[in-house]
């Protein structure tokens, strides 16, 4: 079954990541474009990882995952190979209603990492629903090579536009009309 996609916000929410190798910083890269509340668990941790954690003042605790540790938490990533904990730690968060994702374990993840890219407020994502990553790796840098580096400074001034304006249909209108001449104009053909 495919996965439904969200945008979940982390603002102000604790998320758990368990690993200390190559693949959580990967994870933890991702997660350090939405939010800074994280704390990382793991006997052995990279120096990459420990520089990322001290750099932006996340919390690392250098030993093994204890159940103790999901309490209080939104979101947790395991990006260990042993699957037994995968699936411990997953039941675990099934259990206390907290969303999982298990790397490379699609049996054990509430949620699974899209390939995105992000420009400003714009933030597009690809999903095979886990089937090939590498497939949605691939298109999203092909289509990121259709996104202009402007979006950011037009959905800054959106927002500002928006902000001005009064709820209503009239609103709506001007928004729209915006949207649609700057996106026409991206893709108007040269004659």
């Amino acid at each position: 079954m495919a996965y439904f996609p969200a945008f979940l916000k982390l603002d102000g929410k604790a998320v758990l990541l368990v690993g200390g190798g190559a693949i959580a910083k990967e994870k933890l890269d991702k997660l350090l474009d939405f939010t800074r509340r994280i704390t990382i668990v793991a006997p052995d941790i990279l120096p990459e990882v420990a520089e990322l954690a001290e750099t932006h003042g996340l919390t690392l605790h250098r030993r093994r995952y204890e159940p103790a540790d999901l309490e209080g938490v939104f979101v947790v990533v395991v990006a260990v190979d042993d699957l037994e904990l995968q699936r411990q730690i997953y039941e675990a968060c099934q259990s206390r209603h907290i969303l999982c994702n298990s790397v490379d374990s699609v049996e054990y993840c509430d949620f699974i990492f899209p390939s995105y890219t992000r420009k400003g407020a714009l933030t597009v994502a690809f999903s095979t629903s886990g089937v090939s990553p590498s497939v949605a790796k691939y298109l999203r840098r092909a289509m990121e090579r259709l996104i202009p580096d402007s979006i950011a400074d037009f959905l800054e001034e959106m927002r500002q536009l928006r902000a001005s304006l009064p709820k209503g249909k009239e609103r709506m209108r001007i928004l729209d009309e915006k949207a649609k001449a700057y996106i026409d104009q991206l893709f108007k053909k040269d004659a």
